[in-house]
């Protein structure tokens, strides 16, 4: 029985397994984004939280256990600074778990864990719409360039008959 033994073990030794839920929870932050498992996912979540509510709390010492936690500096500046007052009228349930499907290599299922509200997607998709209008723009430009050179060789041929 595990009575009073919260936590998953995720087939790993504590070092190991600490090791790895910092690791994912210094990605969220920074990332806002992340692919991973669904028990990571899980267990990486309410790390995450914990984090994001030292964030909220915003003193010196919500700061140094943050630090304490989170593998770089730029993470807990970002933890502080943009994700804390994200959520500040929040009070709870900060990450979402989409489950994704299967990983092709040994099955696993897979899913993205996510901050709620993350406009990372949104704002890969507008760069992207604006790289493909550029790469359109520049195709007509090219387009209307060879029509213009074109009538002239045309003429010449035309006149050589």
């Amino acid at each position: 029985m595990r009575h009073r033994n919260y936590g998953r073990k995720l087939s790993r030794n504590t070092e190991h397994r600490r090791a790895l839920l910092r690791n994912l929870v210094t990605s969220l932050i920074l990332e806002e984004r992340i692919e991973t498992t669904v028990a990571k996912a899980k267990a990486a979540r309410t790390e995450a939280e914990r984090m994001i509510t030292l964030g909220k709390r915003g003193d010196l010492h919500a700061r140094r256990l943050a630090a304490s936690y989170c593998l770089t500096a730029a993470a807990v500046k970002k933890l502080f600074g943009d994700v804390a007052k994200r959520y500040a009228s929040r009070s709870g349930g900060y990450t979402r778990i989409v489950r994704t499907g299967w990983r092709k290599g040994d099955g696993a299922d897979t899913a993205v864990l996510e901050l709620v509200g993350t406009e990372v997607l949104q704002k890969r998709a507008e760069a992207r719409a604006k790289k493909a209008e550029a790469v359109r723009k520049r195709e007509e430009e090219a387009a209307k360039a060879q029509e213009q050179a074109a009538p002239p060789e045309e003429k010449e041929e035309g006149e050589k008959k």
